[in-house]
């Protein structure tokens, strides 16, 4: 009898023994298996990634103005290309907005007189008239783009935007740490603010090349590709919005 007893107590022992290891067999089964994130969750995280990469990006929108891109105007200034580009600049700056980019418009407003004008261009000004003068039509934005609320008008009167202005303390000062470049002219104020730009350490600077124009496309083309050499990103308007 004794030996009985001594042979259920051992099985007993046994079958708790394997009780508790097929219980932690089957938590590690259950529990350590790799993780499934729900498809909606991934989508949610991208979206957010997203969103705080627009909201460290700036776009600039360059010389946007009648005496640059309007023919009628009949300006010293004209940039033969800019007239052409005008939808492209419009379609890129509805998808800053769509995106929460900060829209910085960046214009040249000089003085009637024009002595706040380059040496080389004075001989354009007299009697209070000259290209891009401030209160004149030729310094008004092309047909169809509008500076909306909260968006930002920086007055250049040279080359680049970021020369005897507060445009990288006011970029700084939001955020912001990418650009996207958008206007006229590339040889002129869009290569000078990209170089500029560049030197002052923004991390990523892209220029959308059929959202930016020259006097002819050869001049252009060449003008972008020494900015791609030092790094800028030259994206078309399609890809850059993709």
């Amino acid at each position: 009898m004794p030996s009985h007893l001594a042979l259920l107590s051992c099985l007993l022992v046994l079958l708790l023994s394997l009780d508790k290891f097929l219980l932690h067999y089957l938590k590690k089964r259950l529990f350590s298996g790799p993780r499934i994130i729900p498809s909606g969750a991934s989508k949610s995280r991208r979206s957010m990634a997203s969103a705080a990469k627009w909201s460290e990006t700036a776009m600039l929108v360059i010389d946007m103005q009648k005496d640059f891109v309007d023919p009628a105007m009949r300006s010293p200034m004209l940039v033969a290309g800019g007239e052409a580009v005008v939808p492209a600049v419009a379609e890129a700056v509805a998808v800053a907005r769509e995106r929460g980019i900060f829209l910085v418009w960046v214009v040249r407003e000089h003085d009637p007189s024009g002595r706040d004008v380059e040496l080389f261009r004075r001989h354009h000004y007299s009697g209070g008239k000259g290209p891009t003068v401030k209160g004149l039509k030729g310094a008004e934005l092309a047909d169809g783009l509008v500076i909306k609320e909260g968006e930002y008008k920086l007055v250049k009167t040279r080359f680049s935007a970021f020369f005897a202005t507060h445009l990288d303390s006011v970029l700084k000062t939001a955020g912001i740490k990418n650009l996207v470049i958008v206007g006229v002219q590339t040889p002129n104020c869009i290569r000078q603010t990209v170089f500029d730009a560049v030197a002052l350490d923004y991390e990523k600077v892209t220029v959308l090349i059929d959202a930016t124009a020259a006097a002819r496309p050869e001049i252009h083309l060449s003008n972008i590709r020494d900015m791609k050499n030092i790094g800028v990103e030259t994206p078309t308007l399609e890809e850059w919005r993709h």
